[in-house]
């Protein structure tokens, strides 16, 4: 297994190394496209294209860390807060982030033309955990496959 600071560096290194991932992108104004880039007992690495209104809704990834650099465009990391607002920053081409495989964060594309970003999982995603607020206000996870398309459910706030 990787550490957060491994998967930095290789989200950083593909990220200079566009031969490897170019011919992946394709931007979709009705969904996000994602296309894996890397596959290996200790780490899974996807490319992600991103335009308005993509949302990926609150999420967990289950056992998996994982670091994020975004290559082009601009997307939103908002970490889930008990008692207040969502914490939200902003990240551009060069900027890299990680999260343990506890977290709870939603990712967004946050405006000014179409997005990319690679983001490396280790162990490789295998399960994610959906998060929604019920009718009563209780918070909800949902356990999904990494295969399904995460989306902000309905009754979700923030």
């Amino acid at each position: 297994m990787l550490s957060n600071r491994e998967l930095r560096d290789l989200v950083l290194r593909l990220a200079d190394d566009r031969s490897s991932w170019q011919h992946l992108v394709r931007h979709d104004a009705n969904q996000r496209t994602y296309a894996q880039v890397v596959l290996n007992e200790d780490v899974g690495v996807w490319l992600i294209c991103w335009m308005d209104d993509h949302d990926t809704g609150f999420h967990d990834h289950d056992v998996s860390s994982g670091a994020v650099a975004v290559v082009d465009g601009l997307v939103r990391e908002e970490r889930l807060s008990v008692g207040g607002e969502p914490v939200s920053r902003i990240y551009s081409p060069g900027e890299v982030f990680d999260f343990r495989a506890s977290d709870i964060h939603r990712m967004s594309h946050a405006g000014g033309g179409p997005a990319i970003s690679l983001h490396a999982y280790s162990p490789p995603l295998n399960r994610m955990g959906a998060y929604a607020i019920d009718e009563l206000g209780v918070l909800t996870r949902s356990s999904i496959s990494y295969e399904e398309e995460l989306r902000p459910p309905e009754a979700v706030g923030g």
